[in-house]
C-alpha cells in the first residue's frame, strides 16, 4: 500500500471527508491487521469517531410547532419515480419512505423494513441471487390503508415498467421478480448476482393509489401531486415550484415522532438568501444546498444563529460535453443521436477544455471548506477512487493541443478548422459559484482562441421533468452543460448509469434517459455490466476506478471539485445527521428543536 494514500486517508478523516468507520473497513479490506490499523489510527490522533449527540427521546408526538424549511431549488413533482434533480426527490421524501436508508458513515439503516437484510441474518443469499426483506409491522398510508407486501411488489411493477418512463427504472432493471411471501415478507429475485440490492425500493409507493396509472398513465396521476405515502408528515398542499406544505402523521411507525406538528417546504430564491434566512435572521429553521461563497458563510455565521453543516458523501461538481449537435434538429429532436456534434466529437477539443479549468482558483476564492480539488468523477466512497488520474490547469498546453490538431486562430482571435468556428454555448442553473466559475473557465478559454457564450437558467427549469421543455439538463440544447450530481447511496451503480448507452436521453424516452451526454462507448458499457453482477468487492472496484478513467481519459465530463452536501442549521435543529449518501431528509422523522 502507498504511504502517500493512507496520507491522503488520514488527511480525509480529519477534514471530515472520510469516515473514521469507512478508512478501518477499507484497510481491513487490504489485509492490515486490526491492531497496526489502531495504531496508525492512534499514531495521526484520529483514534476515535466523534461522539454524536444524544438524540431526545420524545414522551410524546408532536408539539413542536412549525418546521420550516428552503429548497431555494423548489420541486415541481412529489413522485420518487418521476423526479428530475435532487429537489423533486428531496420534496417526495417528505411523503415517501424507504426500505433502507444510509446514514452519515454509509452504513444501512432500516425505515420500511423491520431490519437490515444480511447474509448472515438469512436476508441475502450467499449467491447474490435473492434479498428477502421483512417489513415492520404498524405502518399505515397516510390515507389510513395499512402497508403490506403488495405494495413493495408493485412499486417494482411500476418502476420497472418501461412505459411508466420511470427516473428510477435502472435501479429494478435486473430484478427478475418480487415474490410475496406473507403479509410481512417479500423475497426480491434477481436475473444475475446483485452485490448491491439497495439501490432499488428508495421510493415504496401505495398499490392502492397509483394501479390505475402504472405505465403510459404515469404523469397523469392526481398523487403526482398529492402523495400519499408513509412519512412523519402528511400532505396539505403543493404549489409547483414554489412551496409544500404538510401535517404531522398521527399514526406514524415511530413511537412519539416526529416532533413538530406542521412543515413547511418554501422554494424559490437563491441559496444565498436562503443562507441569510436561516443562519443570519433566525427566520427558517434549514436551507439545502449552500452554494454560496464560504466566505460569505463564515461571516454569516458569526451572527450565532445558525451553522453550516457539511457532509461528505459522493457529489461532484462537473462539466459535461454534448456529443451531439444542439443546432441542428433531426426528426423534429435536437441534440439527436442522429447528429454528432461538430466540434466535441474531436479528442483535442475536448482534451483541451479540461486544461482550461483552474480547478485551484475555483476551490479557493469560491467554494472554500465546501469543496476539494479533483480529477474523478467518482470520488467517495474510498476503494472506489481512482489513483490513476491527476488535474492541471495549463492554457499554454491547452493551445498547443489544438494548434496540433489543426485548430488555427482567424481574424478575430477565434479558432476555426474545416470552416467550423470554435464557439460554444456554456449553459447552467442560476446560483452565484456557478457562474463566478463559468466566468473563470470562459476567461481562460478566450486566452487561446475558443468563445464561450454563457447562459443561466432558472433552476426549477433547468431541472424539469417537462418534456417540451428544451431548456433542461435532460434536453441539453447546449454544447456545454455544468451541475453537480450525487450517488444517493453508498455504492457507485447509480452513479455510474448516467453514461450507460441505455440510458441515453432522447425524444423515444421523453428524455427521461439519464445520459444527457449521448456518449457511447462499448468497454464502459461492458464493464458497468460486469460490476452489476461482480460479488468479489476487490474487482467489483476495480470495475468502477476503469469507468471514471474512462470518462476523464476520454473527457467526456470535466470534474472539478469534490463536493461537500452543505446545509444551513438553525443553531436550536437538533437530530439532523445529514448524510452525503441519501437526502438531506432522509432523517426528518427525529429532526426536533431545543427550547
Amino acid at each position: 500500500m502507498d504511504e502517500r494514500v493512507i496520507r491522503e486517508w488520514l488527511r480525509g478523516i480529519r477534514s471530515g471527508s472520510l469516515s473514521r468507520r469507512e478508512l478501518v473497513g477499507t484497510l481491513l479490506g487490504l489485509g492490515l491487521p486490526p491492531l497496526l490499523i489502531a495504531e496508525l489510527l492512534r499514531s495521526h490522533g484520529v483514534a476515535h469517531a466523534q461522539p454524536r449527540r444524544t438524540p431526545l427521546i420524545p414522551s410524546r408526538r408532536g408539539g413542536g410547532g412549525e418546521l420550516k424549511v428552503l429548497w431555494w431549488q423548489a420541486p415541481t413533482i412529489l413522485n420518487p419515480h418521476l423526479a428530475i434533480g435532487v429537489k423533486d426527490g428531496d420534496g417526495s421524501r417528505i411523503f415517501y419512505e424507504p426500505l433502507v436508508s444510509f446514514d452519515p458513515d454509509g452504513n444501512h439503516v432500516p425505515i420500511l423494513a423491520a431490519e437490515v437484510p444480511t447474509v448472515p441474518n438469512g436476508g441475502i443469499a450467499r449467491d447474490g441471487l435473492s434479498v428477502t426483506v421483512k417489513l415492520k409491522h404498524g405502518v399505515q398510508w397516510h390515507d389510513g390503508e395499512p402497508f403490506t407486501a403488495d405494495d413493495v411488489v408493485f412499486t417494482w411493477e411500476y418502476a420497472a415498467d418501461p412505459a411508466t418512463l420511470a427516473v428510477s427504472a435502472g435501479a429494478y432493471r435486473d430484478i427478475a421478480r418480487v415474490d410475496k411471501l406473507d403479509q410481512r415478507t417479500v423475497k426480491i429475485v434477481y436475473k444475475t448476482p446483485t452485490p448491491f440490492w439497495a439501490n432499488a425500493f428508495q421510493g415504496i409507493i401505495p398499490r392502492h393509489v397509483f394501479e390505475a396509472f402504472k405505465g403510459a398513465k404515469s404523469r397523469e396521476a392526481p398523487a403526482n401531486l398529492k402523495p400519499v405515502g408513509t412519512g412523519p408528515y402528511r400532505f396539505v398542499d403543493f404549489k409547483p415550484g414554489d412551496l409544500v406544505r404538510a401535517e404531522i402523521f398521527p399514526a406514524y411507525h415511530e413511537p412519539n415522532w416526529p416532533f413538530f406538528d406542521r412543515l413547511e417546504m418554501k422554494g424559490g430564491g437563491d441559496a444565498v438568501s436562503a443562507a441569510r434566512a436561516v443562519i443570519q435572521t433566525g427566520e427558517y429553521d434549514f436551507a439545502w444546498n449552500m452554494q454560496v461563497e464560504d466566505d460569505l458563510l463564515r461571516r454569516m455565521e458569526q451572527g450565532g444563529r445558525g451553522r453550516v453543516d457539511i457532509a461528505w458523501g459522493g457529489a461532484v461538481e462537473h462539466i459535461l460535453c454534448n456529443f451531439s449537435d444542439p443546432g441542428r434538429e433531426v426528426d423534429g429532436e435536437r441534440s439527436s443521436l442522429k447528429a454528432p456534434h461538430p466540434l466535441l466529437t474531436d479528442n483535442s477539443v475536448r482534451v483541451a477544455l479540461s486544461l482550461l479549468v483552474d480547478r485551484a482558483s475555483i476551490q479557493e476564492q469560491i467554494y472554500g471548506r465546501l469543496g476539494q480539488t479533483t480529477a474523478n468523477y467518482l470520488n467517495a466512497p474510498a476503494p472506489f477512487r481512482s489513483r490513476n488520474t491527476r488535474w492541471e490547469f495549463n492554457a499554454e498546453k491547452a493551445s498547443r493541443v489544438l494548434e496540433d490538431a489543426g485548430w488555427r486562430r482567424g481574424p478575430d482571435g477565434i479558432r476555426t478548422k474545416d470552416g467550423k468556428r470554435l464557439r460554444m454555448l456554456f449553459q447552467t442553473a442560476i446560483n452565484a459559484p456557478r457562474q463566478k466559475t463559468q466566468a473563470v473557465v470562459k476567461q481562460a478559454a478566450a486566452r487561446i482562441g475558443i468563445q464561450l457564450e454563457l447562459k443561466s437558467i432558472v433552476p426549477a427549469v433547468y431541472f424539469s421533468t417537462d418534456p417540451a421543455n428544451l431548456d433542461t439538463s435532460s434536453h441539453f440544447s447546449a454544447d456545454l452543460q455544468m451541475y453537480s450530481f450525487n450517488s444517493g447511496s453508498p455504492d457507485p451503480q447509480r452513479f455510474m448509469d448516467p453514461f450507460v448507452s441505455w440510458e441515453i436521453a432522447q425524444k423515444e424516452n421523453k428524455w427521461a434517459g439519464r445520459n444527457s451526454t449521448r456518449w457511447r462507448n462499448e468497454e464502459y458499457d461492458r464493464l458497468f455490466r460486469a460490476a452489476e453482477t461482480e460479488m468479489d468487492p476487490v474487482k467489483r472496484a476495480a470495475h468502477f476506478i476503469r469507468m471514471n478513467d474512462l470518462l476523464t481519459q476520454n473527457v467526456v465530463v470535466v470534474p472539478f471539485l469534490w463536493r461537500g452536501n452543505a446545509s444551513a442549521v438553525s443553531n436550536r435543529l437538533r437530530g439532523t445527521e445529514i448524510s452525503g449518501w441519501d437526502s438531506n431528509l432522509w432523517n426528518l422523522a427525529r429532526w426536533y428543536k431545543e427550547t
